[in-house]
């Protein structure tokens, strides 16, 4: 049979199944991925069809392939040919749906047959399987298993065809010797238990998209054409929504402007995940935080930002107010986040409060905003402390000095069990109280947006460093999650326990 007739719309195999089956054919099914195809899928093939009379297969369409970034290597249309290009396989098809329940009802096929990367139907730690088998036996379909060679196509892509560097894939050959997948599981899964309160600015991210138009004729101007807009919860509010997306609840304390609340509130309200619980406080007579950047459409590039605030902070009743509700919810909480962007929302009083909370977790970060006079050294006392080198060596005043010097001077300065400092390219580097130090090297291949990247690894470091996790894993994850931020632009997402977890199984399979 000819290629070309093997492959099949969905519809159209289910009708080729009901008429073999009305014919006494026992129709076997596979179904996965088989984004590289390799020999272990051959003899998955090979196997299965020997257990029936016509073997189909249907393959995973691009848009819910998990194996990470990049991924498929292959598109669907390529991966379909080259299943129904081996012998063994009689007919093809693309899936519709995200995974086998919902195909299985379709198709009813008399045998489903999974390949020898499944053990056993309780092996498989995302569940996926137990949930086939229940379908399969709702239908009286016959589950079975092949007994043959392990390859994986994730693997190969990660040998043979990955985009990173030569260095970080053998960082990474290191660290699958000393970690695995699992671990990595289990310390997301005790996340999900921990008590978290978080305060910071409140930051309308406003993106205005242009076109460069060239110099105006008459006046020293760069002339743009506007070609839309996106507006983003930013600041403390991606803070609060990434975390979310790790522990059962975060408290979220934050201030907005009381001149345009009718405007933003509701705004800010609709963006945070529903267990995020806001608690608001309101600037008199100022505006809510807005950064417009004007933004160069195509390469993404910030031409010009505009700051709306006023950051003389909240007056002393209200500052009194907010504290007062902070420091009940901070203190009794696993972790205080406080992602300090120096306008306003933490006073100096509040700063002096929030260093006697069990557990504090700080960045501060320096911006056009601030102008330089916000830097880590106006907290006495932090837990964990997460900046980026420039922030560091702003706080120092020094340029030259190592990283490591100058962690150890601000690990003596603030008592921080554990700092963290980001590299950009480069990486992050963690140290810990002791004195031991490690670094990671960064896992992006492209950045579309920096913005928001080092708030998601502030949130996830800040969780992991509560549980003391080990600092080779806290900078490991906190770069896991920065490298998927730098695809996004702005905060238009939240990056998600799923997403770390197929960037995670895409690097170490």
């Amino acid at each position: 049979m000819h290629v070309e007739s093997k492959v099949q719309t969905l519809p159209e195999l289910a009708r080729i199944v009901a008429e073999c089956k009305r014919h006494g054919k026992r129709v076997v099914h596979c179904h996965g991925v088989f984004d590289l195809l390799h020999i272990g899928h051959i003899r998955y093939f090979r196997q299965a069809a020997q257990m029936g009379d016509v073997l189909v297969v249907t393959v995973t369409p691009d848009r819910y392939v998990d194996k990470g970034p990049h991924r498929p290597a292959f598109p669907e249309s390529l991966r379909l040919e080259g299943v129904v290009s081996q012998h063994t396989v009689d007919y093809g098809a693309i899936n519709t749906w995200a995974t086998a329940e919902e195909l299985l009802r379709f198709i009813q096929p008399d045998i489903y047959v999974k390949g020898s990367d499944f053990k056993s139907i309780d092996a498989d730690p995302t569940g996926k399987l137990q949930r086939e088998a229940e379908v399969c036996k709702e239908l009286g379909i016959e589950l079975e298993l092949t007994k043959d060679i392990v390859f994986s196509s994730t693997n190969l892509i990660n040998r043979f065809l990955s985009t990173l560097p030569d260095d970080v894939q053998e960082y990474l050959e290191i660290f699958r010797s000393r970690y695995s997948i699992a671990e990595i599981e289990d310390i997301l899964d005790a996340m999900r238990g921990l008590k978290v309160t978080v305060v910071g600015d409140t930051i309308i991210d406003d993106y205005q998209y242009c076109n460069p138009l060239g110099a105006a004729s008459k006046e020293p101007i760069m002339a743009l054409r506007s070609v839309g807009g996106d507006v983003f919860a930013g600041g403390v509010l991606a803070v609060a929504n990434h975390l979310s997306n790790f522990v059962d609840k975060v408290q979220l304390f934050t201030v907005l402007g009381e001149t345009d609340c009718g405007r933003w509130e509701g705004f800010v309200r609709e963006s945070l995940h529903g267990n995020v619980v806001p608690n608001f406080e309101y600037q008199r007579d100022a505006p809510t935080i807005r950064k417009r950047r004007y933004i160069e459409g195509y390469s993404m590039t910030k031409l010009l930002e505009i700051y709306h605030m006023d950051d003389g902070g909240l007056d002393a009743g209200r500052d009194g107010r907010f504290r007062t509700a902070l420091m009940a919810s901070g203190n009794a909480s696993d972790v205080v986040v406080a992602a300090d962007f120096g306008h306003g929302t933490i006073s100096p009083d509040c700063r002096r409060d929030l260093v006697q909370t069990p557990f504090l977790a700080v960045n501060t970060q320096a911006n056009a905003g601030n102008r330089g006079f916000h830097t880590i050294s106006c907290y006495e006392r932090c837990d964990f402390v997460s900046l980026a080198e420039p922030e560091l060596r702003l706080d120092a005043r020094d340029t030259k000095t190592g990283i490591i010097p100058l962690v150890d001077r601000l690990q003596r300065q603030t008592n921080a069990s554990m700092v963290a400092v980001t590299r950009g390219k480069q990486g992050s580097f963690i140290q810990t109280a002791d004195g031991t130090g490690v670094l990671v090297p960064a896992f992006a291949s492209k950045a579309v947006d920096r913005i928001g990247s080092g708030d998601a690894f502030f949130s996830m470091t800040a969780l992991a460093a509560c549980m003391k996790v080990k600092p080779e894993l806290v900078a490991f994850l906190g770069n896991i999650i920065g490298s998927i931020a730098v695809g996004i632009v702005g905060n238009k997402k939240s990056i998600t326990r799923t997403d770390v977890m197929k960037l995670v199984t895409s690097l170490l399979k």
